[in-house]
């Protein structure tokens, strides 16, 4: 059974090194704070049409990948928790031991894994480099998003532990790698359109999928509308 104490993120909106405005750049909070359905109080997300609300409340982001951005890229130094955007920071949960409807218990909380991250632009700008998305992206380590099953308060330090596990043969890894590397894989769809606990948004690029045989455009969410140094 999976159990880990967690640091609990939260950000505001700032502007980013190019302008673009952002809460991308979470930080540890300093006291108990109450987690609704729509996710942290006081936790803020500058563009609501595509982060945050009632299947992305939370963004669990493995402790383990700093290591390998940072060796990837020694030069920089933005790579701290945090930095991906995340409001739970944790060893132990990577996404090839975790699962799409994992139920955990987080202190008063109760949470459920709803889909992997999609990689945005944001990132770009976070790190300055035009191609940081699409390379998490192809790698699968984005981290996963969260739903809010029970409200309740949770500590800087949180306890998180797995409750039950619904669909075993669907790991997050699995998910994402599949879902951007073999996006027309029809065996795979159809395994994910069954998947009841899987957030709406993805539910319905998999019915889109099946029915049209083609991938929606990804150009807007990894890259933007702004020129980054590659």
């Amino acid at each position: 059974m999976q159990t880990a104490n967690v640091t609990v993120l939260s950000g505001r909106v700032a502007p980013l090194e190019t302008g673009l405005p952002s809460a991308i750049d979470k930080r540890p909070i300093e006291r108990n704070i109450w987690l609704s359905p729509e996710g942290l109080n006081g936790d803020q997300q500058a563009d609501k049409k595509h982060h945050g609300g009632s299947e992305r409340a939370l963004h669990l982001y493995p402790l383990e990948h700093y290591h390998y951005w940072q060796q990837r890229y020694p030069e920089s130094s933005g790579f701290n928790p945090g930095a991906f955007g995340e409001n739970l920071s944790a060893s132990g949960f990577l996404e090839s031991t975790v699962c799409i409807g994992d139920i955990f218990q987080l202190d008063e909380a109760v949470i459920q894994v709803s889909q992997p991250r999609s990689p945005c632009f944001k990132l770009n700008h976070s790190f300055m480099r035009s191609d940081m998305a699409l390379t998490v992206q192809i790698n699968g380590n984005g981290g996963y998003l969260f739903r809010v099953l029970t409200p309740g308060h949770v500590h800087p330090e949180a306890r998180m532990s797995l409750l039950a596990r619904q669909w075993p043969e669907l790991t997050v890894r699995e998910v994402a790698w599949r879902f951007f590397n073999d996006p027309l894989n029809k065996a795979f769809l159809g395994r994910l359109s069954e998947c009841e606990v899987l957030s709406e948004s993805w539910q319905s690029k998999v019915r889109q999928r099946l029915q049209s045989g083609l991938v929606e455009d990804w150009n807007k969410r990894l890259f933007g509308f702004m020129d980054l140094p590659a």
